[in-house]
């Protein structure tokens, strides 16, 4: 086994959920919750034989002896587009042939090869 002992699981899990909360990549996981690689490795190897669901099904709050549900949503406000989406200009493309090509696109034509 390399590298001697497991990380601390107390530590793993505050990785995990910072990772899970921010939705960073993996690679910006801050120092203090160790290697980015062993979160992640854990993350995958708890998910698979099923101890994850079981931390979360502890750690999950009860209302009068009921389990509350949780809910996520994703509000569009927080999810990025990609900048083309936005409508913005190749680079090296000079305007004047954008807009020709956003022309010609729009154009109903029977034979495309006719443009």
């Amino acid at each position: 086994m390399r590298g001697g002992g497991w990380r601390d699981h107390r530590q793993v899990i505050g990785g995990i959920l910072w990772k899970l909360r921010t939705g960073a990549p993996w690679r910006d996981l801050p120092e203090r919750f160790g290697p980015w690689k062993t979160c992640h490795e854990r993350l995958r190897r708890w998910t698979a034989d099923g101890t994850w669901d079981r931390i979360l099904a502890t750690a999950q709050v009860h209302d009068d002896g009921t389990p509350v549900q949780w809910t996520i949503s994703i509000d569009s406000s927080i999810v990025r587009a990609h900048q083309h989406a936005a409508g913005a200009g190749k680079k090296g493309v000079p305007r004047q042939v954008r807009r020709r090509l956003i022309r010609r696109m729009a154009r109903p034509s029977a034979d495309p090869a006719a443009d």
